[in-house]
């Protein structure tokens, strides 16, 4: 790898990938920018609301609002919303070991 211009930098996208739900079926993701860590992070925020706000961020086929999530998750299988929320943690780099496997975001960084 060479050293990176402004304008490559400013072009890089966040990595894609899909999530896989327990029953097997998939949805689309992308990796949070830092301003929706840092926006997910901010305080007075619950752990629910967290996981909420980056289920709603980084789902994005199908793309649901923080309102649908809400509901899902009141409605759905717990499961489901971890795995989507772990997926996108991993692909965004907030988990240990994350952006070590490559079968996570098959298009990589560009």
């Amino acid at each position: 790898m060479g050293h990176l211009t402004r304008e490559q930098i400013l072009a890089r996208k966040t990595g894609r990938g899909t999530a896989t739900l327990p029953d097997g079926s998939t949805v689309a993701i992308r990796a949070l920018t830092r301003d929706e860590v840092l926006q997910a992070q901010e305080s007075g925020r619950s752990t629910a609301e967290r996981d909420t706000f980056i289920v709603a961020t980084g789902m994005t086929d199908p793309k649901l609002s923080e309102e649908d999530v809400a509901a899902w998750a009141g409605s759905g299988d717990a499961g489901d919303l971890v795995a989507v929320s772990d997926a996108i943690a991993e692909l965004s780099g907030l988990k240990p070991g994350a952006g070590k496997d490559a079968t996570k975001s098959p298009a990589g960084r560009r």
